[in-house]
């Protein structure tokens, strides 16, 4: 039996500070929580039928308007968090990012690979399909979690498509991949 997978990725959030880690406790800036109000009803006629999100703060905002409007209450799940890069918040990410984009295996000390990154949202992306086997899972997340599961999955996902996804954006899938 098949799961629509409703990916969606977090609204604009208050950028990280320099010179500290990723923040998973970062807002949505006021501009995001008004996408977030705006692109609930559209998540919410979907028909959900769970809304699962990282457990970081911006992911559960962007999705909890739609759940009240569908119902529902959110559940997070770390998996499907964000992708742990190693990197401090830094100007200059794009050039480390396009990095490993270029090299999905390489890893900074203690963090995770992309290619580790894409198993992990392919296997959690798995179990919330079997979980919610007929139904519709509202997902929340992020955009290289967002990207490296489409890339696991779809030739072509690149590191500009990653770079230039929009917050939020919304990507449908019916899972298996191919169903």
């Amino acid at each position: 039996m098949t799961c629509e997978i409703v990916l969606v990725r977090h609204a604009e959030s208050v950028p990280p500070s320099p010179g500290k880690p990723d923040d998973p406790d970062r807002p949505l800036t006021t501009a995001g929580v008004a996408a977030a109000e705006l692109l609930a009803p559209e998540l919410a006629a979907m028909n959900p039928t769970a809304v699962v999100s990282s457990p970081y703060r911006r992911a559960v905002a962007t999705v909890e308007p739609a759940a009240r409007l569908a119902g529902l209450e959110v559940t997070t799940s770390w998996e499907l968090r964000e992708w742990d890069s190693g990197l401090e918040p830094t100007p200059d990410y794009a050039v480390h990012y396009a990095r490993s984009w270029a090299d999905p295996d390489f890893a900074r000390t203690g963090a995770e690979s992309l290619r580790q990154l894409t198993a992990r949202a392919i296997a959690a992306v798995e179990r919330l399909a079997e979980q919610h086997a007929g139904g519709v899972a509202l997902v929340g997340s992020h955009g290289t979690f967002v990207s490296r599961l489409l890339a696991g999955i779809t030739p072509g996902i690149d590191w500009p498509f990653s770079r230039d996804m929009p917050m939020p954006a919304i990507h449908r899938l019916r899972w298996p991949p191919g169903s």
